[in-house]
Parts: structure tokens; C-alpha cells; sequence
């Protein structure tokens, strides 16, 4: 039934601020970009990683109706190579840590996340199995 990830969205009040800043992150440009109903930014989307995966900024009026404003709930995890690099990076850029950079043991799996400076959750993570999967797919 659920086949894979294809687009995460992220709110922001400040949607310019928000496409700057994961551009900087992300070391490209949004490839789409749609206005609001008056002319204004209202979402961006942007390709990540192996798979070119979305990444969505949607401007915070149009969340639905009773959307959490404070972060919670569930965490993406977007695979890095060098979790501590790119932990260090995030910080450097704006972020505040939400999770602590943490080893789960022997299975090659270590996360950590952090507060975007638009309250999103942004979950990073060295995972064996990723690349295991990279490898089978010739991507690697």
C-alpha cells in the first residue's frame, strides 16, 4: 500500500526567509515555486538527494484548520552521510537542537533533529540500511 516517501511539507510564516534559508541548506534553488491567491509566495518545492525526493514550504495561512503551530508529533529523517557534520551545519545556519545527535545501538542507525527558525521539524540520520539500498539500486 504505501509505496515510498514522495513529498514532505514544512509550514512557514515568512515563506521568502523559509526558501532562502533551505536553499542555503540544501545548496539549491527551489525547481518550483506557485503564488498565493493574491500575488504573494505561497509554496516552493524543492528535489533532494538520491532520489530526488520533494521538499515542500508552504506559507503557514494555508495549513488546515487546527494545524499544530509548535512542533510535535512524527520526525523525518533525511539520510546524511556524516551526521555530526551535518548537525554542526544546521546549528551554524539558525537551527536549535530538538534531538541530541544519538547512536541506537549496533544496527548503523543514529539520529538527531533540530528546530528549523520556522518551528519545523527537520530530522537528520546516518542509516546502514540507506545505503544498503543505494547499493542494490546502483545509485551509491
Amino acid at each position: 500500500m504505501l509505496r515510498g516517501f514522495t513529498t514532505i511539507n514544512y509550514w512557514a510564516d515568512d515563506l521568502k526567509a523559509a526558501s532562502r534559508w533551505y536553499a542555503e541548506v540544501l545548496g539549491v534553488e527551489p525547481y518550483f515555486e506557485r503564488s498565493g491567491p493574491n500575488g504573494e509566495p505561497g509554496y516552493v518545492e524543492f528535489r533532494v538527494g538520491d532520489y530526488q525526493h520533494e521538499l515542500g514550504l508552504l506559507d503557514r495561512r494555508w495549513a488546515p484548520p487546527g494545524a499544530a503551530a509548535e512542533p510535535g508529533g512524527v520526525v523525518m529523517y533525511w539520510h546524511v552521510d556524516d551526521i555530526e557534520a551535518a548537525f554542526a551545519r544546521l546549528l551554524s545556519l539558525g537551527a536549535k537542537e530538538y534531538q541530541p545527535i544519538t547512536n541506537w545501538g549496533d544496527g548503523g542507525y543514529i539520529t538527531a533533529s533540530v528546530l528549523d527558525p520556522f518551528g519545523n521539524v527537520l530530522g537528520i540520520m546516518y542509516n546502514e540500511h540507506y545505503l544498503e539500498m543505494l547499493e542494490t539500486t546502483g545509485k551509491a
